[in-house]
């Protein structure tokens, strides 16, 4: 079964809005845990918009599952994740003003920058992946870097979806036997949802964990957070 990691950046948004401690962080991710996700993410920006770095150290002693931290390796965001240590940090390369995670690293331009980040995180026994777009060539030289996953960028084959071309997984299944003829693990994410995993999942070798956050968040207005999750489980199971 593929694991699902519910990214709760869009709680910690709807709390901020506010101010205060509504909705609870804490509490949420509690429940989440409870309603069967297998792993929490977060992605903090320098700019706290959403996820604060207190949220990452309010978190830590309390996720029984597997904790995420997702962001660009800034010298603010090496240091958090070195305090907090979580079971994977997921490296993005995002601007400092981007709204959301626009495109992935490009692993040969930047080879050597990651192997040494990468290689501080792997001495502190903490997982890494890097998020790459579904580009074969940056999947090959994603090895070299010694990051122990990637995680395939999925919103071009979301997009291609809502049209009704399913054509669009097929980079993402070379993709993915790519990465198992590199050894390296498999993750997804960005705009998956309960309307496209399912085809995903089923054409998409060794797909280890998907990370869904808006998409999730915004079904349970519809479902309730506990059915939603339940209904990403299924899907994802087998």
């Amino acid at each position: 079964m593929t694991h699902l990691s519910v990214n709760i950046n869009k709680i910690a948004t709807l709390r901020n809005a506010r101010g205060g401690n509504v909705p609870n962080l804490v509490q949420f991710t509690k429940d989440i845990e409870s309603f069967g996700a297998q792993g929490i993410t977060v992605h903090p920006r320098p700019d706290e918009r959403h996820i604060r770095y207190q949220d990452v150290f309010d978190l830590m002693p309390v996720v029984t599952t597997e904790f995420n931290i997702e962001g660009n390796p800034i010298p603010k965001f090496i240091d958090l994740v070195l305090k907090s240590r979580p079971a994977q940090v997921t490296l993005v390369p995002d601007a400092v003003d981007a709204i959301t995670s626009n495109s992935g690293w490009d692993t040969i331009k930047h080879k050597e920058f990651l192997k040494e980040v990468i290689s501080e995180f792997k001495r502190n026994n903490i997982r890494t992946s890097i998020f790459v777009d579904p580009n074969l060539k940056m999947v090959e030289h994603a090895a070299a870097t010694g990051a122990d996953r990637i995680e395939l960028y999925t919103e071009a084959y979301a997009d291609e979806f809502a049209k009704g071309n399913k054509e669009a997984v097929k980079i993402y299944t070379d993709c993915a036997n790519k990465a198992i003829e590199m050894d390296l693990g498999l993750n997804a994410g960005h705009d998956l949802s309960l309307q496209n995993i399912q085809y995903f999942k089923q054409n998409v070798p060794g797909l280890l964990e998907v990370s869904i956050g808006h998409a999730l968040i915004t079904e349970s207005l519809y479902f309730g957070l506990e059915a939603t999750i339940q209904k990403y489980l299924n899907l994802l199971k087998g």
